[in-house]
């Protein structure tokens, strides 16, 4: 038992290079054998494997935002980066997933009422402000700190 586990931890090595062989013809490729690192290497420069593989249905659709929300966005400085961006298009998608319609997203900025069928910001509120306000008419919440 104990040799299958020190052959486990411990990797073989057949050949130790001395100071004549070097490491070059010591770590040299014997006859007929392939190099994994190539291999990789070989698979990262294809075309097709540095581009993203994600379709169209996978990114789901745009996040608008409506004039009202525009409004509140500028008037309470809360700004939509793409941080802020990325993480209501998730929100919506999974609240389309669970059937929401109209619900409310909540980030660690602020508080978002989304039409969840359209895609679609309604309104924004700041966090200092989000506890002065009563949301109405929603039908789901998410929460994504």
């Amino acid at each position: 038992m104990a040799n299958k586990v020190n052959s486990f931890l411990i990797p073989n090595v057949s050949t130790i290079p001395s100071k004549q062989d070097g490491a070059s013809s010591a770590n040299a490729l014997k006859q007929g054998e392939k190099s994994e690192f190539k291999g990789l290497v070989d698979k990262l420069g294809q075309p097709d494997l540095r581009q993203p593989q994600i379709s169209r249905a996978d990114v789901g659709q745009e996040v608008q935002v409506s004039t009202h929300a525009m409004k509140r966005l500028q008037e309470r400085g809360i700004e939509l980066d793409s941080n802020e961006f990325m993480k209501l298009k998730e929100a919506i998608g999974k609240l389309k997933g669970k059937g929401g319609h109209d619900s409310l997203v909540i980030t660690a900025k602020a508080a978002y009422v989304v039409d969840v069928d359209k895609s679609t910001v309604v309104t924004a509120v700041d966090r200092n402000n989000m506890n002065e306000n009563v949301f109405t008419k929603i039908d789901s919440t998410i929460f994504m700190l």
